[in-house]
């Protein structure tokens, strides 16, 4: 499985100018809404055209605007399916199913892909049913069963699960990815919602206003997102502008503090962040600091905080904590570990 997008698109609000490859089973694209990353499916599956560029899938050429090349969606073999599984109302789920195969003309070989199709998706004794009688997952289903009947190399997944409330969520996304996992199509699915990247996808790569600065590994990334905006996205609340000093040393003049590491800083470095979970009391670098009041969630705390000599004109540090952790007395000197700190740039 490989998949090359380098594609460039002037669009009224930004430019879309996306270049990546990929051999990973399960891709995400994350990023806030109007980043792009719904018109970078629509370019893969052939409901937009790039200003130029080049798209190829397992070594198939699907757009290359020096060669004049642009195949249809037909042509593609490429599987989309929309945020609202765009499901035909006025059909069964069985009708629903077979209309990819409506040129196939020999009924006991649709018949079986169709019962093949129904066992797969977990819909035996639903195929009579009409959408309004389906459950948001049956529907899901339905319409992932439409698309792999006509055996796509990709499937192309566009905010599947944003309409859905969260326990239902999560329940979709571990079917999702079980049926998935058995599928031999490439999968590329964008979303706004870091967890649900980091749950689903082996590689992610990152959409900042129509740019993508980093794919990598999904686990690397969240442990190491190079970038500004990639941390943000990533969940990073604490970033903050730094100055190297030198290979070894960080100034960090908002906060009021000065970083020595052991490693060594790269001299490109404009920015850092620090997780939230990554403050603690028993760590290798400790400070000063002030407390400026706290939220208690669900199952934690947010604390928030301000270093002894931060400017006053810089925002609060967060500190999650659990619940179970939460201290009467919180300590006056906190910190964290080198290996925590995000060594970030800015895009260029």
């Amino acid at each position: 499985m490989s998949l090359v997008v380098r594609i460039y698109k002037k669009l009224p609000h930004f430019t879309l100018d996306v270049d990546f490859t990929c051999e990973d089973h399960f891709i995400c694209l994350l990023g806030a809404s109007g980043s792009g990353k719904s018109m970078t499916l629509k370019c893969i599956a052939g409901l937009e055209k790039p200003d130029r560029g080049y798209i190829a899938l397992n070594g198939r050429v699907l757009f290359d605007d020096e060669k004049k090349i642009d195949l249809s969606p037909q042509e593609r073999k490429v599987g989309y399916l929309f945020q609202n599984y765009a499901l035909f109302n006025n059909m069964t789920v069985a009708e629903n199913i077979l209309i990819s195969l409506y040129k196939n003309r020999n009924q006991e070989e649709k018949n079986r892909k169709l019962k093949e199709m129904l066992q797969l998706m977990r819909l035996e004794g639903q195929e009579e049913k009409y959408p309004f009688q389906l459950s948001g997952g049956q529907q899901q289903r339905t319409a992932l069963a439409r698309i792999l009947m006509s055996s796509p190399e990709l499937l192309l997944l566009d905010e599947p699960f944003a309409a859905l409330d969260s326990h239902l969520r999560e329940k979709l996304q571990m079917e999702m990815k079980e049926l998935l996992n058995a599928y031999s199509s490439q999968v590329i699915m964008v979303t706004h919602d870091r967890d649900e990247a980091y749950r689903m996808a082996d590689g992610t790569g990152v959409l900042d206003n129509g740019h993508l600065p980093v794919f990598k590994k999904t686990k690397e990334l969240y442990r190491n997102p190079e970038y500004v905006s990639a941390a943000r996205l990533i969940g990073c609340k604490n970033i903050v502008r730094v100055k190297p000093l030198s290979s070894h040393e960080l100034a960090v003049e908002e906060w009021g503090i000065t970083i020595h590491m052991e490693k060594e800083i790269p001299m490109d470095i404009t920015h850092i962040g620090i997780k939230a979970h990554h403050f603690g009391k028993d760590k290798q670098l400790m400070y000063p600091i002030t407390y400026h009041g706290s939220l208690e969630d669900t199952f934690e705390y947010i604390v928030r905080f301000r270093f002894l000599n931060q400017k006053s004109d810089s925002s609060d540090i967060w500190w999650k904590i659990p619940s179970a952790n939460m201290e009467t007395k919180l300590p006056e000197i906190i910190g964290f570990n080198e290996q925590d700190v995000l060594l970030l740039k800015e895009e260029e």
